[in-house]
């Protein structure tokens, strides 16, 4: 068979003339037979996770202005502008992402079904991406049709395909990619462009989703959301209208002349190559359910627990030498009854050594130098070009005193990222990297690390800024075995160095016997006897 088969074993409906809520094609390539399946109302209609009382979850889209890459239920949060770090022992990724391909005409309720599609996935990374935002830059003589509505926006020409098929490559081998931003009222893209990561779920919706064979090509399931003409013009006046600024004439106008004969031209045919057919769009909670079940068929089931427990450590990782001074030193930051002052002073003495410990591994150069009394001295040189420290917020930027001490005028980033204490996976919040970082040695730090998932999302966001794996420098007060066994694993030329490392990390990802929540010790935020271990050092 071609495309994706749903099968159900259900007995067929008699005689109801709106029974038609889902229909699964698949061609049997044998004897070229057409099989469709409808009828499928109530359909594990009792779990279903999709109900009409659902709230409403917030847009998240790459063609609209700017907004947090969250989408939010009351019960969790989804990231749609993250990757996940799921890696196998090779240090490759476990599968590409898989791609849900949306296509339908023009105020169909693509989106809408794709935002429902994300609520019912249950997992934490979703990239939701618009063919919106690839309408190509218009001339002015083209600006000038498109203030008059004589401009076909509906035409395969209108796209700009080559750039979305690379974009949506990369996307689906987990790369961070850059968005157009496309501004309707003007008819022409905004200068900034909109970045997101990876991630295992791409949702493409477009009204040409399936015009393009190298589309199609990326597509693992493709869904035509199918809804009444009438209701689509309606949607379309009330959102040309209040959202982007026309009239009603033009509108309409615009509808008879490129619209609709576009749609029976280009994207009604497209039906044909459809695995899933969605009559009524986001109203179909049947068969909705139904995809969302298909897809959690498809993903791979894995967890970020070490699967490398009781091996030797690898060979990236450097722990300082254990001298009294050092044991001593942790000897009083490990003690929870240690005051805030004492932890604050023993912790900057342990990262000083840290960071002089680190920079040896920096590669050197040989160097003459003439001394004043005017003999030769053969010494050594940093090889690169220059070092750059980049704290993962909140609680690695305590580390950047020590850095700085050491290094002279040193460039500084920042990375936010947050784990979930629920399931042990990181939330890529904020970042802001020096310019040219790509060029330089990456000196990656944070205050401990139990799991490894903030690490490993931090190491891909520099490689998505073409920083060089051998290039970066893990550094960490305490770290966990488990940590250190998923960064090395997934990121075997990164340099790891530490101070210390646990054994345990407990069902709560708190580090065993571990340091307590060091972000909060530090800054004073939290009671003692709320003190927990997490990558980041916070729990905001």
């Amino acid at each position: 068979t071609s495309g994706v088969t749903l099968n159900a074993d259900l007995e067929p409906k008699t005689s109801s003339p709106n029974t038609n809520d889902l229909y699964i094609h698949y061609m049997d390539k044998s004897i070229g037979t057409r099989v469709v399946m409808d009828s499928l109302d109530g359909l594990m209609r009792d779990r279903c996770p999709l109900t009409p009382s659902q709230s409403p979850r917030k847009r998240t889209t790459s063609q609209s202005k700017t907004e947090p890459p969250l989408l939010r239920t009351n019960k969790r949060t989804i990231y749609t502008a993250g990757r996940p770090p799921w890696y196998n022992v090779t240090g490759t990724t476990f599968k590409e992402a898989f791609v849900i391909g949306l296509c339908g005409g023009s105020a169909s309720g693509k989106t809408t079904v794709a935002n429902k599609i994300i609520e019912a996935l249950d997992v934490p990374w979703v990239v939701l991406l618009s063919m919106d935002s690839f309408y190509k830059v218009l001339s002015k003589e083209e600006q000038e049709l498109a203030a008059r509505n004589e401009y076909n926006f509906d035409h395969p020409d209108a796209f700009d395909f080559e750039l979305l098929v690379t974009v949506l490559r990369k996307l689906k081998k987990g790369k961070s990619i850059k968005v157009p931003v496309y501004d309707f009222t003007s008819h022409s893209r905004r200068k900034e462009w909109k970045t997101v990561y990876g991630a295992n779920v791409v949702i493409f919706e477009g009204i040409l989703a399936f015009a393009n064979k190298e589309l199609l090509k990326l597509l693992d399931m493709k869904v035509f959301v199918d809804t009444d003409s009438d209701i689509r013009l309606v949607r379309r006046l009330k959102r040309d209208i209040t959202n982007r600024g026309r009239d009603i004439a033009g509108v309409i106008k615009q509808y008879n002349k490129f619209v609709k004969p576009a749609f029976e031209q280009y994207i009604e045919p497209t039906v044909q190559v459809a695995d899933i057919v969605v009559p009524r769009g986001g109203e179909n909670f049947v068969a909705l359910d139904l995809i969302v079940q298909h897809v959690h068929s498809q993903l791979e089931k894995v967890s970020l627990a070490s699967a490398h427990q009781g091996q030797p450590l690898p060979k990236t990782l450097s722990v300082m030498e254990s001298t009294p001074q050092v044991r001593g030193m942790h000897t009083i930051i490990r003690n929870k009854e240690t005051s805030r002052d004492e932890f604050i002073f023993y912790s900057k003495r342990l990262m000083r050594l840290l960071i002089e410990h680190a920079l040896s591994f920096l590669p050197l150069k040989p160097v003459s130098v003439e001394t004043p009394q005017e003999t030769v001295y053969e010494g050594k040189r940093l090889s690169g070009k220059r070092i750059t420290g980049v704290s993962i917020l909140r609680a690695g930027e305590t580390m950047e005193q020590a850095l700085m001490a050491v290094c002279k005028d040193i460039r500084l980033g920042k990375i936010l990222i947050q784990t979930n204490h629920d399931t042990g996976e990181p939330e890529l919040h904020y970042l802001r990297l020096p310019k040219d970082i790509s060029e330089d040695y990456v000196i990656l730090m944070d205050s401990t690390v139990s799991t490894g998932a903030a690490a490993l999302m931090a190491v891909r966001v520099l490689l998505d800024h073409d920083v060089q794996e051998d290039k970066i420098f893990l550094l960490s007060l305490l770290m966990a075995e488990m940590g250190v066994h998923s960064v090395a694993y997934a990121f075997p030329k990164v340099r790891i160095i530490t101070t210390a490392v646990d054994k345990k990390v407990n069902d709560e990802f708190h580090i065993i016997p571990g340091i307590g929540n060091f972000g909060d010790r530090y800054f004073g935020t939290d009671a003692p006897s709320d003190w927990y271990e997490s990558d980041e050092g916070m729990d905001y």
